[in-house]
């Protein structure tokens, strides 16, 4: 649950900061009557999040065993592509997103009603597809029930208070670090996803080594166990992998880890040197 209500946190906090950012601008700038086209752009997004998670649900249960198995590893691939996408996007843009934005919106005003709703929704609807596409996978990939879905809601949920609270300026947090730490284990997250992407496939047929296992701790961490559905719903975990799964995930998770942090590393500013003041005797 734990790692569901991470990625409902994570994605749903990136939606809410920028539905703040248009938001407050547009109360700032008097332009209160351009409010509704933004919350109906808003709105549109969130409903077609929620049908294009519907339609992967009730969509994949009509299709043979096969089918769904190829269909599960190949939408998890690809969730994983577009969170880690969005875990270093966001870290280059997050302090210049909000002049982008602004940008975006007074050429929408210019342009109309039409084109306000269309950038409202666009600028959530990424993150919602994005959101519904990786907690479906995941959620396909833990098999714990109403557990993960819940998870999600419930960071969800939190996201949106957060952001309330962030347009209301009761709230003061280190967005930097937070989107840092959140990043690096939503990696670790999508790394699990990933590895139970490849064994669908393998299930599939489309990849080998479905009977050849790394190794197998079952015995000592059975799966229906207390921790063993812990370390599944927050990591992923298996205790049986294939020799596959296992290279893919340590593949993914190293160099993603290694970069992530090279690059929040590297991208600190050095301090302006001081120039040095000759002094006149």
């Amino acid at each position: 649950m734990f790692g569901n209500y991470l990625i409902g946190l994570r994605e749903g906090l990136e939606a809410s900061l920028v539905v703040c950012i248009l938001i407050a601008y547009l109360v700032k700038t008097g332009r209160r009557d351009k409010l509704p086209p933004v919350w109906t752009g808003v709105l549109t997004a969130v409903v077609l999040s929620m049908a294009f998670g519907a339609v992967l649900q009730f969509g994949s249960s009509q299709l043979t065993f096969e089918a769904q198995e190829a269909l599960g590893g190949s939408l998890s691939i690809i969730s994983v592509g577009l969170v880690t996408w969005m875990v270093f996007w966001m870290r280059r843009t997050a302090r210049h997103l909000k002049t982008e934005l602004h940008g975006k919106l007074d050429a929408a005003i210019a342009m109309g009603t039409t084109a306000l709703v269309v950038t409202a929704f666009l600028a959530v609807g990424r993150e919602g597809l994005e959101t519904a596409l990786f907690i479906w996978t995941a959620v396909q990939a833990t098999e714990d029930g109403w557990n993960p879905l819940v998870g999600a809601a419930l960071g969800l949920l939190t996201s949106v208070v957060l952001g309330w609270l962030f347009y209301r300026g009761a709230l003061k947090i280190n967005l930097a670090k937070f989107f840092t730490w959140t990043g690096a284990m939503l990696v670790v997250v999508a790394a699990g996803v990933l590895a139970y992407g490849v064994h669908d496939l393998q299930e599939a047929g489309w990849l080998p080594g479905l009977h050849e296992l790394a190794f197998d701790i079952s015995s000592t961490i059975p799966k229906d166990s207390w921790y063993g559905t812990l370390l599944k719903g927050v990591f992923n975990f298996q205790p049986d992998p294939t020799v596959l799964q296992l290279v893919v995930w340590l593949l993914y998770l190293v160099p993603t880890l290694a970069v992530f942090f090279n690059v929040l590393g590297g991208g600190k500013a050095k301090p302006a040197k001081t120039p040095a003041v000759k002094s006149a005797a």
